[in-house]
């Protein structure tokens, strides 16, 4: 198991910099974008994909810091009722399936994506109850319709390239929390997974430990991210958590964003990693940094020397005692 980092805060460097910034820091691994919603600063598709000279550049600089790359990301919404968002945010998912492919990457970090709530509608539509009857109409209609056709057609691309799609269950989109992540898996194929975030469980009330428990049942956990947050009781108590306040209107949320460590103890975190091994998950732990508290350096730098007394850098050995 390895610590690794989502190198989006750090766009604003070279890819060399970044690098040779996170291998001082002692990460192990980066996470990098190469579309949608995390950009493309420190991977451009167009510049790598079925191009040997700039894929052997970056593996140089790879190893030159002694890095892996975890995963590529590209979160987006290619589910969306407008087409060309969807088209935009399809074509950036396949291609970034061939490019980890090209790269020996093991896993593609995305978005489900969320449609409309009918064929005509032209907003997507995240819908959390059954009643009205309309919404549970709505929602099989999403399903049914869109996602489970769309998805399955990815899961055979990624497929054929050898290549895991790691879902993040994210909130205003379809698959949001782990039933949902594996019904979309058994309506498609096993290249179908979670990348486990655990952030955006923590404020739903899914306890972390049990959904890595029953994801890891179904090997179902393809890349994790190291992110926390924290719920504020004293905003919660009184508008719950589904909290459309300005993230950084940070005195007024119910829950925010944290760097590891700031929303849930060290105990807390050590207990994650050990019960990713428990499932046999070995692989990043890739830090997200998107706490409006810190500044990026020090929301990293505090999140991988925390995480570097957690992980377990050996294979366990022989139980001897039992």
């Amino acid at each position: 198991m390895d610590i690794g980092v989502l190198t989006v805060p750090l766009g604003g460097q070279s890819l060399d910099d970044a690098l040779a910034y996170l291998h001082g820091i002692g990460a192990d691994a980066v996470e990098l974008g190469c579309g949608g919603h995390p950009g493309d600063d420190h991977l451009p598709r167009e510049e790598y994909l079925d191009n040997d000279e700039a894929r052997n550049h970056l593996f140089d600089l790879l190893d030159e810091y002694e890095m892996r790359i975890s995963a590529l990301a590209t979160h987006n919404n290619p589910l969306h009722p407008d087409d060309e968002t969807a088209e935009e945010a399809d074509t950036e998912l396949r291609e970034a399936i061939e490019l980890a492919d090209q790269l020996d990457v093991d896993a593609v970090t995305c978005f489900s994506g969320l449609p409309a709530g009918s064929p005509n509608d032209e907003t997507p539509n995240w819908i959390t109850a059954p009643w009205p009857g309309e919404h549970a109409e709505a929602h099989e209609y999403q399903w049914e319709e869109v996602a489970i056709p769309y998805w399955s057609d990815i899961a055979d691309h990624a497929a054929d390239h050898g290549v895991d799609v790691a879902i993040e269950m994210h909130p205003n989109m379809l698959v949001y929390e782990p039933s949902g992540m594996l019904r979309l898996r058994e309506e498609t194929n096993d290249r179908i997974g979670a990348n486990f975030d655990p952030s955006h469980l923590y404020w739903q009330g899914i306890d972390v430990t049990d959904a890595i428990r029953l994801l890891g049942e179904h090997d179902a956990i393809h890349h994790f991210h190291a992110k926390d947050t924290k719920v504020y009781d004293a905003q919660a108590r009184t508008k719950g958590v589904l909290d459309t306040t300005p993230y950084d209107e940070e005195a007024d949320r119910s829950w925010l964003f944290r760097s590891v460590g700031y929303g849930h103890g060290e105990e807390h975190w050590k207990d994650i990693v050990s019960t990713l091994r428990m499932v046999g998950y070995d692989g990043a732990l890739s830090i997200e940094h998107e706490d409006s508290l810190t500044s990026s350096n020090e929301g990293l730098e505090k999140a991988v020397a925390m995480l570097q007394r957690a992980v377990f850098r050996e294979q366990p050995g022989e139980a001897y005692w039992a």
